[in-house]
């Protein structure tokens, strides 16, 4: 299998004879103008000046505005300030000067996609091509790419804890996205040696709904996680592999939080700005057992990166884990249509994941 981009061919008669993109002021700060050409994850070309370009930072359910330097850039309309030059239509193909390549990543003399693994339907029965996940993933670690995982509380439940941490030690994490719940639990077992208050058989202990919140005590007392490795308070685990390994981590807030502990992030907006930070440098994403935070991710993530041997677009492997069919149907419904499907739970795609990557590695 390979990942070969095929891009348009920009000599074909009817894209030479394809006019300018035309660009509108934006009205006013975070607001668009009127027509403007909202985008897909997709590979999308501008033609600016008779050439044909990809804009910078690409990702969906945004605008494409001209910088001063004369290049174009993807952003958010809320970022878009009075007066930047806005794109505008909403053809595709080419006829108003934007063209989004819909079929770049797909194989001429096979009709399918060159991930075609990662393009069948959405199934618990459909058969999971581990061995294919585990080479591109070391691909992607030997060659210095981005790794994103996206977490949630389950991968702990789910006794996933050790294995997650088993990656982010071995280098194949870039950066770890989750909310407050993924770090609490992960450090109350560290500490506590117990998860929402129950020992490693699930069985409650006595004064266990209190745990969590003694280690976010313990936390907030330290000042902050990395705070709390340096001084011994936490001594394994996810988070204190993050911190040793010094791989980024964001933790989104929500209105549901207990603590929260000081490193979640309780502004929404502040924690998608860092979360987009790592969509727009992430080569590879692993999304596990979190509905709402792999559905965030996926809606940030472009559909490829470009890459820095070829100059050429480049698929990012998207791999979405859940136990049921309906997150990762909607992930895919919402956009994020390279996102392959696991359905399973976070225990077994791990334990399988890892073995599969240590004996590609053997």
């Amino acid at each position: 299998m390979t990942d070969s981009y095929r891009a348009p061919d920009f000599s074909d008669a009817e894209l030479l004879a394809a006019p300018d993109a035309r660009f509108a002021p934006a009205p006013a700060d975070g607001v668009l103008p009127e027509g403007f050409f909202c985008t897909t994850n997709l590979p999308t070309y501008v033609k600016i000046g008779g050439q044909w370009r990809l804009p910078r930072t690409p990702r969906m359910d945004a605008a494409i505005v001209l910088e001063d330097d004369g290049d174009a850039r993807i952003l958010e309309g809320r970022h878009v300030r009075r007066g930047q030059p806005v794109a505008l239509g909403e053809s595709e193909d080419g006829s108003e000067g934007i063209l989004v390549n819909a079929t770049g990543f797909v194989a001429a003399e096979e009709g399918e996609s060159a991930f075609a693994f990662m393009r069948s339907a959405v199934s618990r029965e459909k058969p999971v091509d581990y061995a294919e996940i585990a080479r591109l993933l070391r691909e992607e670690r030997d060659r210095g790419g981005h790794i994103v995982w996206v977490l949630g509380p389950a991968v702990l439940h789910s006794r996933g804890r050790e294995i997650v941490t088993w990656f982010i030690e071995n280098g194949y994490a870039g950066a770890v996205l989750g909310g407050n719940a993924i770090a609490v639990h992960d450090i109350e077992q560290a500490i506590l040696g117990t998860t929402l208050g129950m020992d490693h058989w699930g069985r409650p202990v006595q004064g266990g709904h209190a745990y969590h919140m003694r280690v976010i005590n313990r936390i907030r007392a330290a000042g902050s996680i990395a705070a709390a490795v340096e001084r011994g308070i936490l001594t394994e685990g996810i988070m204190h592999a993050c911190v040793r390994k010094g791989v980024p981590f964001v933790l989104a807030g929500s209105i549901r939080d207990d603590g929260p502990l000081p490193d979640t992030v309780p502004d929404a907006l502040q924690a998608q700005e860092l979360m987009r930070e790592h969509a727009q440098r992430c080569t590879f994403a692993v999304m596990i057992a979190t509905a709402l935070h792999s559905i965030a991710f996926g809606n940030m993530l472009p559909a490829y990166t470009i890459d820095a041997a070829s100059g050429q677009p480049r698929q990012i492997p998207t791999v979405a884990v859940d136990s049921f069919e309906f997150v990762v149907s909607k992930l895919r419904d919402r956009g994020t249509h390279q996102a392959f499907g696991v359905i399973t739970n976070a225990q077994d795609f791990l334990h399988v994941l890892r073995h599969f990557v240590q004996e590609a590695a053997s």
